[in-house]
């Protein structure tokens, strides 16, 4: 298993499919292969930008399996394993586990959310945790889940030994830098999008899973090897410049706008899987238009 303490920039793996709506594996490993040659420090694997609510599990185990055959030597493998259920998340993650993941990415459970308090989730993940035969990681993400991981629960999980830290996809800083403060030494917070990537790291955050990073590895990247460069002003103005490109494939046009911003940049995006749409072609010229305006398209 690699090292714990988590640095640089791992992009949540698209998932491409078929115009018939079958998971394309040679466009997914099309992909992987590619970013093998980028900056990246390791894959999520079965993210939410992988489309990972609507695969089956013989699907998910097949995409961990490829990510693990194919990464790179010196990549960090984390699979997306929560679901609902503990016994089934505890199932699939040391599934991920014999496929060779080295870490879990658990989501909070949201479907009885108005009972998920912090007893809930310290309880859910726990008991997960204890069970788990890879490092457990906590994914907040309270656009999809409805729940937002309170700082109380967070600084309770995080003195487990086997929960290693926890992705927050909130943007919001202030909540990153209480996680900081609340939790102990060496747990791994990781920002979970580009649009909070230059604040976190002046708080001293140095891995982050971001969207478009499928798209603009290299330059999700960069932001962060200038910064520890001292060249902060370069930094920022990078940053500042990705962040109508990360706008657009994540908040205004989602899945559909991000893989067609990976098309448009030498990858394979693919079709989306029902009930999400393809976009219009108004879209695709506005994505093409930001992607020029921000130096990253040069057609």
């Amino acid at each position: 298993m690699k090292c714990m303490g988590l640095k640089g920039v791992m992009p949540p793996m698209i998932t491409p499919f078929k115009e018939n709506g079958d998971v394309d594996l040679d466009s997914f490993l099309n992909n992987l292969l590619l970013w093998n040659e980028q900056p990246l420090s390791g894959y999520l694997v079965l993210g939410s930008n992988s489309e990972t609510a609507f695969l089956s599990r013989e699907e998910k185990l097949e995409l961990i399996r490829l990510t693990a055959e194919y990464a790179g030597a010196d990549r960090f493998i984390m699979a997306g394993t929560g679901v609902e259920s503990i016994r089934e998340t505890i199932e699939l993650t040391n599934d991920a586990a014999k496929l060779g993941a080295d870490g879990a990415l658990v989501l909070t459970p949201g479907f009885y959310k108005s009972q998920m308090d912090s007893e809930a989730m310290i309880r859910y993940f726990t008991e997960i945790a204890d069970h788990a035969d890879i490092p457990v990681y906590i994914y907040n993400v309270p656009k999809f889940t409805g729940i937002n991981i309170q700082t109380d629960a967070v600084e309770c999980l995080s003195s487990h030994p086997n929960i290693r830290g926890i992705k927050d996809s909130t943007g919001d800083v202030q909540r990153l830098a209480l996680f900081q403060k609340f939790s102990r030494d060496g747990f791994d917070i990781l920002v979970g999008t580009a649009g909070a990537w230059y604040p976190a790291l002046t708080l001293g955050i140095q891995g982050g899973i971001h969207a478009l990073a499928n798209c603009c590895p290299s330059q999700c990247a960069e932001v962060q090897k200038l910064f520890e460069q001292n060249k902060w002003k370069e930094a920022r103005k990078l940053y500042e410049r990705l962040l109508p490109v990360n706008e657009a494939v994540t908040a205004v046009y989602g899945i559909a706008g991000l893989k067609y911003a990976c098309d448009l940049l030498g990858y394979h995006g693919g079709y989306v899987r029902s009930p999400l749409g393809a976009l219009k072609e108004s879209a695709k010229k506005d994505i093409e238009c930001i992607l020029k305006q921000a130096g990253i398209l040069n057609v």
